[in-house]
C-alpha cells in the first residue's frame, strides 16, 4: 500500500521529469500520443480533381482504419465550388457552363452519382432522341448536313436516325468505321485505370502510367498522323473528325494523338450529364470527405518549412501542412514556390462560351426559315471563321431559343448581330479551359519537389475531361499514402469487378 507522502513524492518526481525540455520534446515529436494532432493535407482547388482527390484519401484510408488518420483542408478561390464545372442561368433556367458531358465508360464519375444520389441526364435538353441535326459550316456554305424531323413517335425517330447514319456514310464510307475502331482501342486501354490494386501499380509519374496503359505513343503524334496510319480518308479528317476537336477542344486535327482519340470518344452514343449540374459531384465528394473547405481563400505561397509546407492565402492565413496537393492548373496561378519548382511551360486553350436567347438569323447561313438551321452549327478550321460551334441548348417556341456559342475570341455585339435577329440576353464566359495539346507532349512531375508536393494536373497533358482528372486524382491519393503513411491497400473486398474478373468499379 502506497502512503499519501510516497504519492505525493512520486507526482513530484513525474512532475519534474515531465517538465524537462527533452522530455517535452520527446512528448510533442511522439506520433502516437494521444495529444498529437493528426497530419493535414491540403489541396489546392474544389474542382472535380480536388474533390476526387479528398475523396480518394477518405474511401482508400477508411478500408484500413475507423477513425480519420488525417485532416483536409480545400482552398478554393471563387466563391463555388467545381472549378472548370459549372452552370449558368439564363432567363431563370440552368444549362451547363464548362465541363459539359460524360461517356457511359467514365467509371468514377458513373460511381459518383450513385454514391451522392444524383440523376442523370441527357446532355442537350433540346435533343431526346435520334433526329437531332448537324450542320458543318465553311463559312460560305453547309458541306454536310443531316436530316432533322421533329417527332414524338420512337419508330420515326428512329427511322430519321437511320436515315441520318446512311447519309453519313454515303459521304465518309467505311473510314467511319475504321475511326470507330481507333477510338475503342483508345478506350479499351484506358479502362486499364479501373483494374484492380494487384495488377494497376501506384505511378509516380506520368510518363509510366501512360505507358503502362498503352496510351504513352499517342501522346507524341498528331491525331492526324494516327489517324492517317488507320487509313481515314482525308474528307473525315478534314470534315468530321476536325469539328468534334473543335467542339471539344477547341484546336484542330493537330491535336495530340490521346487528347484527340478522347475527343472522338466524347461524340459517341450514351452521352450524359449530371441533372442540376455537374458541380454537384464536387460538392458532394468534398462534403462526404469531412473537409475543411475554404472559399474565396486563394493560396499565393507554398513554402518547404523542414518538416511541413506552410501555405499563406490572400486572406493573411497561413496554414501548415504535412502534404500539399495542388490540383488546378498552374499555367495561369501566380502561386510562389520555396523551394522553387520546375515544370514544362504550357499553353491554356481559352475558350469563349456565350449563351444567347434569341433567334438565329437564316439570311447569315443562306437559308429562308429558322427551322432550317441545324440545331447544331459546327464549323471547319479556318482562321477567318468567327465561331467553333453554335447550338440549341432550349426550343422554347418557333421564335424563341436559348443558343450556346463557342469561340476562340470573344464574341463582340456587332458580331452577333450579324446572325441573330433578335437577342434578349446574352452571358458570356472565358474559360480557360484545356491545354493547348502540341505533340509530342511533355509531362510536368506528379511529384514537384520529390517531398510530398503533388501536382495532380500533370495529367492534363495526356487528355483533359472530368473522367481523366478523376483516374489522375485517384492514382495521387494511392500515392501520397504509399509514400507519407507508407499503407499498403489492401480494400478488394470493397471492390466488384465485372463478369471477367478484370476491370474494377468501385462499389460506393
Amino acid at each position: 500500500m502506497v502512503s499519501p507522502l510516497s504519492l505525493s513524492f512520486f507526482t513530484i518526481l513525474l512532475f519534474l521529469f515531465l517538465s524537462h525540455p527533452q522530455a517535452q520534446a520527446q512528448s510533442q515529436s511522439d506520433p502516437q500520443s494521444p495529444t498529437n494532432d493528426p497530419p493535414t493535407i491540403c489541396i489546392i482547388g474544389s474542382g472535380i480533381t480536388g474533390s476526387s482527390v479528398a475523396h480518394f484519401l477518405r474511401l482508400y484510408s477508411s478500408s484500413n482504419s475507423n477513425s480519420n488518420p488525417f485532416s483536409i483542408h480545400i482552398f478554393e478561390r471563387n466563391g463555388v465550388v467545381g472549378g472548370r464545372m459549372a452552370t449558368v442561368n439564363v432567363s431563370g433556367q440552368t444549362f451547363e457552363a464548362g465541363a459539359s458531358i460524360l461517356h457511359p465508360k467514365n467509371y468514377h464519375a458513373v460511381n459518383y452519382t450513385e454514391l451522392l444520389g444524383l440523376k442523370n441526364k441527357n446532355p442537350s435538353s433540346s435533343s431526346t432522341s435520334g433526329s437531332f441535326s448537324l450542320g458543318i459550316w465553311d463559312g460560305q456554305k453547309f458541306v454536310f448536313k443531316t436530316l432533322s424531323f421533329s417527332s414524338n413517335i420512337p419508330f420515326v425517330d428512329k427511322i430519321v436516325s437511320l436515315a441520318n447514319s446512311l447519309l453519313m456514310f454515303l459521304r465518309y464510307g467505311f473510314s467511319l468505321l475504321k475511326m470507330q475502331t481507333f477510338v475503342e482501342s483508345t478506350v479499351n486501354n484506358f479502362l486499364k485505370y479501373y483494374e484492380r490494386f494487384e495488377s494497376r501499380p501506384v505511378f509516380e509519374t506520368v510518363d509510366e502510367m501512360l505507358k503502362w496503359a498503352g496510351l504513352y505513343d499517342l501522346t507524341t503524334r498528331t491525331l492526324q498522323e494516327e489517324l492517317i496510319d488507320v487509313g481515314l480518308s482525308p474528307l473525315l479528317i478534314k470534315e468530321l473528325v476536325t469539328v468534334i476537336t473543335r467542339i471539344n477542344y477547341g484546336q484542330s486535327a493537330f491535336i495530340s494523338g490521346l487528347a484527340g482519340a478522347v475527343s472522338l470518344a466524347g461524340s459517341g452514343g450514351g452521352l450524359w450529364a449530371i441533372e442540376g449540374g455537374n458541380w454537384q459531384m464536387a460538392a458532394g465528394l468534398i462534403n462526404r470527405s469531412d473537409a475543411a473547405l475554404h472559399l474565396h481563400e486563394e493560396i499565393v505561397s507554398v513554402s518547404y518549412l523542414g518538416e511541413y509546407y506552410e501555405l499563406n492565402s490572400t486572406k493573411g492565413n497561413s496554414y501548415k501542412c504535412e502534404v500539399a496537393v495542388v490540383a488546378t492548373p498552374l499555367d495561369e496561378l501566380n502561386i510562389q514556390f520555396t523551394p522553387p519548382i520546375s515544370i514544362p511551360k504550357r499553353k491554356l486553350q481559352h475558350t469563349h462560351a456565350t449563351f444567347v436567347r434569341g433567334l438565329l438569323n437564316p439570311g447569315y447561313f443562306g437559308l429562308d426559315a429558322v427551322s432550317e438551321i441545324p440545331e447544331l452549327v459546327a464549323t471547319l478550321e479556318d482562321p477567318d471563321l468567327p465561331f467553333t460551334s453554335i447550338s440549341v441548348l432550349k426550343k422554347h417556341d418557333e421564335k424563341d431559343f436559348t443558343y450556346k456559342i463557342f469561340s476562340r475570341e470573344p464574341m463582340a455585339d456587332i458580331l452577333l448581330d450579324s446572325f441573330f435577329s433578335v437577342r434578349q440576353e446574352t452571358i458570356r464566359i472565358d474559360w480557360g479551359a484545356y491545354p493547348h495539346y502540341n505533340a509530342p507532349e511533355e509531362f510536368a512531375p506528379f511529384i514537384l519537389d520529390d517531398r510530398n508536393l503533388y501536382y495532380v494536373n500533370a495529367f492534363e497533358n495526356a487528355a483533359s475531361t472530368m473522367e481523366t482528372s478523376a483516374v489522375a486524382a485517384e492514382n495521387i491519393a494511392r500515392l501520397i499514402l504509399s509514400r507519407f503513411f507508407s499503407q499498403v491497400l489492401l480494400i478488394s473486398s470493397n471492390l466488384g469487378s465485372n463478369s471477367d474478373g478484370e476491370i474494377l468499379h468501385v462499389d460506393l
